[in-house]
């Protein structure tokens, strides 16, 4: 059984451990992309750029999850002056691949064994007829919109990333790279620029 002040001392230890990475300039997307993850992760970005405009590590470990949360890092990771370099790390999934392509191109990295998944966006509904076909017409468009991105940021095709996110499309750290995803492999940080 887990006690309180086990909860707590699990808690500040999380705490010292995002402060040190601030220190850094590093920021953790690890897990499911939700709310609180979007909130700690935009925090983090705003923080430092505040602090100066050298560049910010994000490193990417992550299933995916809520596909606005992940837009909102995105879309934060363009709005700040500081530029951004993301590192793909064990998996970069779903609204991962999203997040990973806030960096300028030449700003993506991977390690050597990171696995890469673009897929079409999921989501359940309930209720009435029409509520569900709203729904669907969101799923739909969240589809073009996510299609859209990376065809523009890989040099895809729109049709070419539509095929390949019809169904799970995984791809090694190699397969990223030919992509488009990343511009480099690395399997030190001496390698990033």
């Amino acid at each position: 059984m887990i006690s309180l002040s086990d909860e707590a001392g699990a808690q500040a230890r999380e705490e010292g451990l995002a402060a040190r990475m601030l220190e850094t300039r590093t920021v953790l997307v690890a897990g499911q992309v939700d709310e609180k993850l979007a909130e700690r992760v935009i925090s983090q970005l705003l923080i430092l750029n505040a602090v100066n405009h050298d560049p910010i590590r994000l490193v990417i470990t992550s299933q995916g999850g809520h596909v606005d949360s992940g837009f909102a890092i995105h879309d934060m990771m363009k709005f700040i002056e500081s530029p951004v370099l993301t590192l793909g790390a064990g998996w970069v999934a779903s609204i991962g691949v999203p997040i990973l392509l806030g960096a300028e191109k030449d700003c993506r990295y991977s390690l050597p064994n990171t696995r890469f998944l673009l897929h079409q966006p999921s989501g359940g509904a309930g209720g009435q007829a029409s509520d569900i076909r709203i729904a669907a017409e969101e799923i739909l468009k969240l589809r073009e919109r996510i299609n859209q991105l990376i065809a523009g940021e890989t040099g895809q095709s729109a049709e070419q990333v539509e095929n390949d996110s019809d169904r799970n499309f995984w791809m090694n750290a190699e397969e990223a790279l030919k992509y488009g995803l990343v511009a480099k492999i690395v399997a030190s940080a001496a390698e990033i620029g």
